[in-house]
């Protein structure tokens, strides 16, 4: 198994390199919990505080681990004028209990919208059968 100790090396002398360690260290180990913020200060002489921050600026980022597949549906104004609103209560439907529907306010797909996105996939020019089959694949 890969450490955070790894994860800070891989991306050694790298400028700005919080954020892809940030992002390795969520992927790696489901989340970045206070443990791994306090670990990752210390490697890149940082406070505690200023890794926090950053972590709990960002959605991408989560304190607990949490075993149920995620959906991110941007629920922007670009989206919500493409239609994602009446998408919603099918989405949740097909999510049940197994899948975790999160709103997140922008995945730059504005021009393509209604848009999803699971890890690292996003999915745009959604209707209500594509949302329900990335849902249902996730």
């Amino acid at each position: 198994m890969i450490s955070i100790t790894d994860i800070v090396v891989r991306h050694a002398g790298r400028e700005g390199a919080l954020l892809p360690i940030l992002h390795d260290v969520q992927e790696e180990f489901g989340c970045v919990d206070s443990a791994a913020e306090t670990q990752i200060a210390a490697a890149l002489n940082l406070s505690r505080a200023e890794v926090h921050g950053v972590v709990s600026f960002y959605h991408d980022f989560t304190s607990t681990a949490d075993q149920q597949p995620v959906v991110q549906i941007c629920r922007a104004e670009a989206c919500q004028a493409r239609g994602i609103e009446s998408l919603m209560d099918d989405a949740k439907a097909a999510a049940g209990d197994r899948v975790k529907l999160k709103t997140v306010y922008c995945l730059g797909l504005c021009s393509a919208g209604p848009a999803a996105r699971v890890g690292d996939t996003l999915h745009a020019r959604l209707d209500k059968d594509r949302l329900k089959q990335v849902i249902e694949k996730a």
